[in-house]
């Protein structure tokens, strides 16, 4: 079994570090973002968010610390909320233009079955992770659904209750989904958690739209 505390001294690139703060403040506003940084004890990022470029620094306690810091401000239905928006908001603004996931709209993916349409873009979002971060993701195609395992996982550090609760990585998913099918929304659920003992921190995907 993985212990957590592996996944210590671990990072992100800046640009995701921005990302995450960013989308953060397009659903909970500029003084909300301040709020939680302060409470999370994340005071260097206030008004001073991670620069827009690929080096590794920005730490994996920290995705820890404000997801933490968002179930003391709102409980745990209204962090769900927040982190899945700041998810879908996170992948809009600028997950989508990572290598991997560049040029996923051209005529070729248009004209694909959704099923592989999905893989592609589940892979790629793998791929983004794997290439710019210390996160470890990898996707397996199972019989009616995908299976997104992430393998070294940030939001596993330091909870309180540990569970299958990272929102914002099932928000991503959720977006990247409804983005390259053009529009239509899948069954995203996040079932197994490393801290609680799990190889991997697994979310299913279902092949079948929900319209």
């Amino acid at each position: 079994m993985t212990s957590v505390d592996a996944f210590r001294n671990m990072h992100y690139p800046n640009r995701i570090g921005r990302l995450c703060f960013l989308s953060l403040e397009e659903v909970m506003g500029e003084n909300g973002v301040k709020a939680l940084l302060r409470l999370a004890d994340l005071h260097q990022y206030i008004d001073a968010y991670p620069p827009n470029d690929l080096k590794r620094e920005f730490p994996f306690e920290a995705i820890a610390a404000y997801s933490v810091a968002l179930g003391t401000m709102y409980g745990p239905r209204g962090a769900r909320g927040l982190e899945l928006r700041a998810g879908r908001v996170a992948f809009s603004l600028g997950l989508k233009e990572f290598g991997p996931l560049l040029g996923m709209a051209d005529l070729a993916l248009k004209l694909m079955p959704v099923t592989m349409k999905l893989k592609i873009v589940l892979n790629a979002t793998a791929q983004t992770f794997d290439r710019f971060s210390d996160q470890s993701s990898h996707v397996e195609e199972e019989r009616g659904q995908f299976s997104y395992h992430i393998t070294r996982c940030s939001n596993c550090l330091d909870r309180p209750e540990p569970g299958p609760v990272f929102y914002i990585a099932r928000g991503i998913i959720e977006e990247a989904t409804f983005w390259v099918s053009g529009g239509r929304h899948f069954a995203v659920e996040q079932c197994s958690c490393i801290a609680q003992g799990a190889p991997s921190c697994r979310f299913t995907i279902s092949k079948e739209p929900l319209e």
